[in-house]
């Protein structure tokens, strides 16, 4: 069977080079005639991998040491409480959330169980179609909380404001695909199978001085000052997906880094949207300057069309190309490891629909 182009939003596409590491890795793990998926956590085999896995990130985005590198298990949906027990105070606690699709919509949802939450910025009534850009963030915040990109809606944060209080940042599905100033943001999460790895990890960057101080008693499991002094191994690391993660970092770190894969994904981005604003069967539901270049969500203009592009599109070993059940239409993601050629094959099926 041949291999599918896979627009699948997450889990997502990876590299070959790490299904094949991982693989070898899940037979004999290093040559020491164990699986990866059965030695203990605490061997000096799997403590390397942490250790690198750790590493990797800060060279990448180009962090010093005031930063520390955790990964967690409960998906980024437990970034969205772990973010306010952590910075958010027992007394008063209040922080700005800008709404700008679903996810964000969860996070503020679990914020509000621990304190006030000012949603400064909202697309929701015009169904998550643009990024807002007039609000502004004041003063007595303990957090502003945006979220990257935003996988259903097609949109994404081509910029971040500049706040007088920390900045969050849900990076899931956008995470190492552009070059962006890291060292702006006091805490970073993902989940990893956006664009990083495969379901079952994520990754929190976070800079260490900003924690500790509100006053919380902090469930252990969620105390990230815990969770750095026992190394991202108070419980049971989830092993296969930490070293899957490593092996698509050195990946990327191997193949010029984050300013290539930002040139990679540009390319792909502008080659669907041509093709979405010359042809005029299809159409994004996004604002044009909001346009995410990870998640392409588009419609298709003439439903007496449906059956035969749906036909087209499988036809052609094009997976994972139907939008979110809450928007429906198509949606076409391009994580990093997206070959262009793909790309082409999906834009080929687009043209010969006219």
């Amino acid at each position: 069977m041949s291999k599918k182009h896979n627009f699948s939003a997450g889990p997502c596409i990876l590299p070959q080079e790490v299904f094949q590491k991982s693989a070898e890795a899940i037979l004999d793990f290093n040559g020491i005639g164990l699986s990866l998926l059965e030695i203990s956590h605490r061997s000096k085999d799997f403590v390397a991998v942490m250790d690198e896995a750790r590493a990797i990130v800060k060279r990448l985005m180009n962090l010093n040491d005031d930063y520390e590198v955790l990964y967690l298990g409960g998906g980024a949906s437990l970034q969205f409480a772990m973010v306010p027990f952590n910075l958010m105070k027992s007394e008063n606690g209040k922080a700005a959330y800008l709404d700008t699709g679903t996810w964000a919509a969860g996070a503020i949802k679990e914020a509000k169980k621990l304190g006030t939450v000012d949603v400064v910025g909202s697309s929701k009534e015009n169904n998550y179609s643009f990024i807002p850009k007039d609000y502004t963030v004041g003063s007595g915040y303990d957090y502003f909380h945006c979220t990257s990109n935003n996988t259903i809606y097609g949109t994404q944060m081509k910029s971040f404001p500049e706040v007088d209080t920390l900045l969050v940042c849900d990076m899931s599905s956008d995470i190492f695909s552009r070059q962006i100033d890291f060292s702006k943001f006091d805490l970073m999460y993902a989940g990893a199978q956006k664009n990083m790895g495969p379901a079952g990890v994520t990754l929190v960057v976070v800079k260490k001085e900003i924690l500790g101080k509100t006053g919380r008693d902090i469930p252990s499991y969620l105390d990230y000052s815990l969770q750095i002094a026992k190394e991202s191994m108070l419980n049971t690391p989830p092993v296969f997906p930490v070293y899957a993660t490593l092996l698509t970092l050195q990946h990327l770190e191997n193949n010029g880094g984050i300013a290539a894969a930002e040139a990679r994904n540009e390319a792909q981005a502008k080659l669907l949207y041509g093709e979405i604003d010359r042809n005029p069967l299809f159409e994004t539901f996004c604002e044009k300057e909001d346009r995410s270049v990870m998640n392409v969500s588009f419609k298709l203009l003439d439903e007496s069309k449906k059956e035969a592009f749906d036909t087209a599109w499988k036809e052609a070993g094009i997976n994972g190309l139907n939008g979110h059940r809450s928007l429906g239409g198509y949606r076409a993601s391009m994580y990093n490891a997206m070959p262009i050629e793909s790309v082409q094959v999906l834009v080929d099926v687009m043209k010969n629909m006219n």
